[in-house]
């Protein structure tokens, strides 16, 4: 059975509203799923990656969703002020999109166990998941979404 990435929607840190997955640019995107601080090493690990198969796949993207309870107003201004002061990229910033939701369906239709690693998915637009992996990158996780990406293609 073909699982889909849940129909979401977020603010880049650009302060742009984006519906995940079908206003991301690629035809194909990784979609990095962090839920605590510090597992913006684990993301860290990924980009260099991520960006390196961007140069070489026209229709492809990728973004970070930092996946945070929903909060009140003043407290999601003060967290993105944050992220976006932490950032001077301003295409960074545009593939950082917030998600202040209730965690509990999203982690359900993802089949997340815990928050205490990284998930990332390879989507299409409709949000068809192609490929997905958790934690830090290594040489079988690169060349596995590699594989991944190239399937995509040719179909």
């Amino acid at each position: 059975m073909t699982k889909n990435f849940p129909d979401v929607t977020g603010n880049n840190l650009n302060g742009d509203n984006i519906r995940i997955p079908s206003q991301l640019k690629g035809e194909v995107n990784v979609l990095l799923v962090p839920f605590q601080m510090w597992q913006q090493g684990l993301v860290n690990s990924w980009v260099p990656f991520l960006e390196h198969l961007m140069e070489n796949n026209p229709h492809f993207d990728f973004y970070e969703l930092p996946t945070i309870r929903k909060m009140n107003f003043f407290i999601k201004r003060m967290i993105d002020g944050g992220m976006r002061g932490g950032i001077p990229s301003r295409d960074t910033r545009g593939r950082t999109i917030t998600l202040y939701i209730d965690k509990k369906p999203f982690k359900d239709a993802l089949e997340i166990p815990t928050e205490d690693t990284l998930y990332l998915y390879l989507v299409d637009k409709e949000g068809t998941i192609l490929w997905e992996e958790s934690g830090e990158l290594s040489d079988e996780k690169a060349t596995s979404l590699e594989n991944a990406l190239v399937k995509a293609q040719s179909e």
